[in-house]
């Protein structure tokens, strides 16, 4: 062995799932700009589902979303958590952060922000069921908690199963909690 080579050559091996991700364009870039326009569903990216045929929750918390109310302009903040049961798609996560971002010069009702990510969520991914819930911190001595969701027409087995995983994860304790 030569001296100072204390480690032998080895060959690194590496695996790979059933991921695709060779439509994804945010995940893997550098920095990136502020998204222009405010919030907007084109901020989006989704990847297929490999477990379609299982429903099962996922569930995305933001805790340090911001945004200005439409009146005063003074800040909102609060936790953004969307809950959902995929059906052929599931939202990228960091385009979801850059999209949470967006919010944060963006004057818009609490209750309205709630059901535009609902409605955006829906667009994007077309979910089995969605939940889009803001809590909000007080402001003025006033907290505004704002639940919003969908299900998606479905054959009725489908939408059994569906609607009893749904009733299943409400009832467990917050799941984003320490």
């Amino acid at each position: 062995m030569a001296p100072g080579i204390f480690f032998k050559e080895f060959k690194v091996m590496t695996t790979r799932s059933q991921d695709q991700t060779q439509d994804l364009k945010v995940l893997g870039t550098g920095r990136l700009n502020a998204p222009e326009g405010g919030p907007s569903v084109a901020l989006l990216e989704a990847f297929p589902n490999c477990f379609p045929q299982r429903p099962y929750v996922i569930s995305i918390s933001f805790p340090e979303f911001t945004s200005l109310c439409p009146v005063t302009g003074q800040p909102d903040c609060g936790t953004i958590t969307v809950e959902y049961i995929p059906d052929e798609l599931c939202v990228e996560s960091k385009s979801f952060k850059l999209y949470m971002f967006a919010f944060r010069n963006h004057q818009s009702f609490m209750e309205t922000i709630t059901n535009n990510v609902l409605d955006d969520l829906r667009t994007l991914l077309h979910p089995c069921w969605c939940r889009v819930k803001g809590l909000f911190a007080p402001r003025g001595g006033t907290r505004i908690h704002v639940f919003a969701e969908s299900f998606k027409d479905m054959p009725q087995e489908q939408n059994a199963l569906v609607r009893e995983v749904v009733r299943s994860w409400k009832s467990e304790p917050d799941p984003h909690r320490p």
